[in-house]
């Protein structure tokens, strides 16, 4: 199938933590948006979470101050699918909830006629989405990171009827506006990332069920250790630097002591039964009440801001 040319307008279906996140990526870099979402409430107060993130770009020096309404000015609000009809761009970024995005997949495809792309920026593979679909070699994952707009990485994954020239194109798209694409070659439930998250996540869970450790000992160790490389080298990089074959025969060792479980441990699982949240509801494994998680949150932010800056400058000295 043929491709858009230059990507000149996205529509954006959705305008949750995702959703105005991805809308704001594309309007930064000067390409009209379309954000459709089920009530203007939402939609306005959406818009008011992009304003203010434009205003944390502008202190941290990455845009200049008088560019926030005019990349703001870029990004229309929509309570109507058919506004995407006439987008080079779809992005599809509502709830988790399949069903819904296929009744969305096929009425998008009924919308927007070819060459227009059809993207969803959920964890769900491609073929997953396509059983209303006619033009299927146009459906493409883009999993988008949280937030969207400082976080560098979209994994790109086509299904297996997806054309190679819409994942190229793709790639080209998030490339001109600022994303680091990755693609992955064959659809697998997760994807890449959240594989990894969850793997690691399966073992720090069970060591503190077990009672291994204490989960400020556990969240300790990974900041402190491996964590402060993960920026600077991937865990195959990793094992190359450190000694492929030291690596391998200390795996051949640890490994059949790791955990497999398939599901989380009981002691999580007792504590989402009593209504357990995390930070959300200040109740989860740590102890929220006795931390201070809006200094953590934005702790976390600042670094992401730190990390954006460098990636900025690592271009400009390209």
């Amino acid at each position: 199938m043929g491709v858009p040319g230059q990507c000149s307008t996205v529509a954006v279906i959705g305008n949750g933590i995702i959703g105005h996140g991805v809308a704001q990526v594309f309007g930064m870099a000067g390409i009209g948006v379309v954000m459709i979402g089920r009530g203007e409430a939402s939609l306005s107060a959406a818009r008011e979470k992009i304003r203010a993130s434009l205003g944390d770009f502008a202190s941290h020096g990455l845009i200049q101050d008088g560019d926030r309404e005019a990349m703001l000015g870029r990004i229309r609000t929509s309570t109507q699918i058919e506004d995407a009809s006439g987008a080079d761009l779809v992005i599809e970024a509502v709830t988790e909830d399949l069903p819904l995005k296929r009744n969305i997949f096929g009425r998008l495809d009924r919308l927007c006629a070819p060459p227009a792309i059809l993207a969803s920026s959920s964890g769900q593979p491609a073929s997953a989405l396509i059983d209303a679909v006619t033009h299927r070699e146009r459906v493409v994952a883009t999993h988008f990171w949280y937030p969207p707009q400082l976080i560098p990485l979209v994994e790109v994954c086509g299904g297996p009827e997806t054309a190679r020239e819409v994942i190229a194109w793709t790639c080209s798209t998030l490339q001109d506006v600022g994303k680091q694409p990755a693609v992955i070659d064959r659809e697998i439930a997760g994807f890449i990332g959240n594989r990894l998250q969850f793997a690691m996540l399966r073992e720090a869970w069970s060591l503190w069920a077990r009672g291994i450790a204490s989960a400020e000992a556990i969240d300790t160790v990974v900041r402190s250790s491996f964590g402060r490389r993960l920026g600077i080298t991937g865990p195959i990089e990793s094992a190359d630097v450190g000694g492929l074959a030291t690596m391998y025969y200390f795996a051949k060792s640890l490994l059949p002591d790791l955990e497999t479980a398939s599901e989380p441990p009981r002691a999580v699982a007792q504590l989402v039964a009593d209504g357990a949240n995390g930070l959300a509801n200040g109740r989860g494994i740590h102890d929220w009440p006795q931390r201070d998680g809006k200094a953590l949150v934005a702790a976390r932010m600042a670094e992401l801001f730190r990390w954006l800056k460098r990636d900025r400058e690592g271009t400009q000295n390209q």
